[in-house]
C-alpha cells in the first residue's frame, strides 16, 4: 500500500454553502458520498461509518449521496437512522435507474419508464424512512426511453409531495436541456476530476446556461487520485469494483500513477495531501465555468473527511491550476470497463 502524506487539520471549520440549481436547495459547497459506506469497497467499520456521517454534518457537510442499487437498498437502510435524526439539516439525494440482477450482480441494466420511476420512489421512501427525497436523480439513461417521458414521470412525483427537487446523472448537454424543459433540473452527476474531464465539453456549458448545479462523483479518482493505491488488482480486495476498472489495472495503472507526479509536488509546496489538491482543483472548477460546484467525495473515515473539507480552503493559483491542465488527455484506459453505462458515448 502507498504511504502518501495525509494532511491534518487541528481545527477545521465549517464549509460555506452554495445551492443547487435556481431555486434549489442550499447545501454545503462539499457532499458526501454514501456508497462506500456499504457497497463496492470492500469491509467497511460500521460504527466508524456512522460517527464519520455526523462528523461531516459539523463540518457544514449537508448534501448526502445515495442510490437503491447500491447493495440492493442496503445502503439507503444504512443511511435512514442518521437522515431521520437530522432530518431538517440535510438534504437527501437518492436515485433510480440502474437494475441489477440478484442472481448476478455483475449484470447491469437501465429502465427509465413510469411504472418503474413510480416503483422505485416508493421502494427508496420506505427504506429511508421519510416522507420526502430532497433531491431525486435518474441514475442512468435508457436511450430508448424519451427523456422528455422520464423527466414527466419524475415531475409527476414533485407535483405529489414526494420529491423536492429533480436530478441527471450522466446526461448530455442535449438531454439536460430537453430535460429542463419539462421541468428544471437542480444538479447534474457525472465523474469529473483531474482525471476525467469529458463533461467540460458540452453538459458543464449547458448546466452553467441552464442554472443546473454540477455534482460531480469520484473526484478523487476512487481514491487512486490520493496515493491511496497504486494497482488494484494487487493491492486491493477482491470484493472491490475498482478490479474491474481499466484506469486501475495493469499497465494503465502504472502509467496513470505516474500522471500525478506534478500533484504530488503542488501538495508538498503546499503542504497539503494529493486528495486536497485534486478537490481544491474540482471546486475551482465553479469559478472557471460559472456554475455550482458540489463533488460528493466518498469516505467512512471522520478524518478523511476532515481533511477532504478543508481542501474547500485551498486555493490554487493560476501557476498551480496550469500544472494540473495536461493530465486527463493523458491518462491511459476508460472510466468503466463497459462506457455504454456513460454519458462520454453519446457526445
Amino acid at each position: 500500500m502507498s504511504t502518501e502524506k495525509t494532511a491534518h487539520t487541528a481545527h477545521p471549520e465549517k464549509i460555506v454553502k452554495t445551492r443547487l440549481g435556481t431555486g434549489g436547495p442550499e447545501v454545503g459547497v462539499q457532499g458526501l458520498g454514501c456508497m462506500g459506506m456499504s457497497f463496492a469497497y470492500g469491509p467497511t467499520d460500521v460504527d466508524e461509518a456512522r460517527a464519520t456521517l455526523e462528523r461531516a454534518l459539523e463540518l457544514g457537510v449537508t448534501l448526502y449521496d445515495t442510490a437503491d442499487m447500491y447493495g440492493f437498498g442496503e445502503n439507503e437502510k444504512f443511511l435512514a437512522p442518521f437522515i431521520q435524526a437530522h432530518r431538517d439539516e440535510v438534504v437527501l439525494a437518492t436515485k433510480f435507474g440502474i437494475v441489477m440482477d440478484p442472481e448476478d450482480p455483475s449484470k447491469r441494466s437501465v429502465r427509465n419508464d413510469r411504472a418503474y420511476i413510480r416503483s422505485c420512489v416508493e421502494g427508496s421512501l420506505q427504506r429511508l424512512g421519510v416522507d420526502v427525497i430532497d433531491l431525486y436523480y435518474m441514475h442512468r439513461r435508457d436511450v430508448d426511453a424519451p427523456i422528455e417521458e422520464t423527466v414527466g414521470a419524475m415531475a409527476e412525483l414533485v407535483a405529489e409531495g414526494k420529491v423536492k427537487h429533480l436530478g441527471l446523472s450522466e446526461v448530455t448537454g442535449p438531454e439536460l436541456r430537453a430535460a429542463h424543459e419539462v421541468h428544471p433540473i437542480a444538479a447534474v452527476q457525472s465523474e469529473w476530476s483531474i482525471f476525467s474531464r469529458d463533461v467540460e465539453r458540452a453538459v458543464v456549458p449547458a448546466a452553467a446556461e441552464l442554472g443546473t448545479a454540477f455534482v460531480p462523483y469520484s473526484p478523487l479518482g476512487r481514491g487512486f487520485l490520493t496515493g491511496a493505491f497504486v494497482n488494484a488488482s494487487s493491492e486491493l480486495g477482491a470484493d472491490d469494483f475498482r478490479q474491474t476498472m481499466p484506469r486501475f489495472t495493469g499497465d494503465n495503472a502504472a502509467a496513470n500513477a505516474a500522471l500525478l507526479d506534478p500533484v504530488r509536488k503542488l501538495a508538498e509546496s503546499r503542504g497539503a495531501s494529493l486528495g486536497q489538491v485534486a478537490l481544491a482543483w474540482i471546486q475551482q472548477q465553479a469559478a472557471v465555468h460559472g456554475l455550482a460546484v458540489v463533488p460528493i467525495p466518498g469516505t467512512r473515515k471522520r478524518t478523511r473527511v476532515e481533511e477532504n473539507t478543508s481542501a474547500t480552503r485551498l486555493v490554487l493559483t493560476e501557476s498551480e491550476l496550469s500544472l494540473l491542465e495536461p493530465i486527463a488527455d493523458q491518462v491511459a484506459g476508460g472510466r468503466y470497463a463497459d462506457m455504454a453505462f456513460t454519458s462520454a458515448g453519446r457526445e
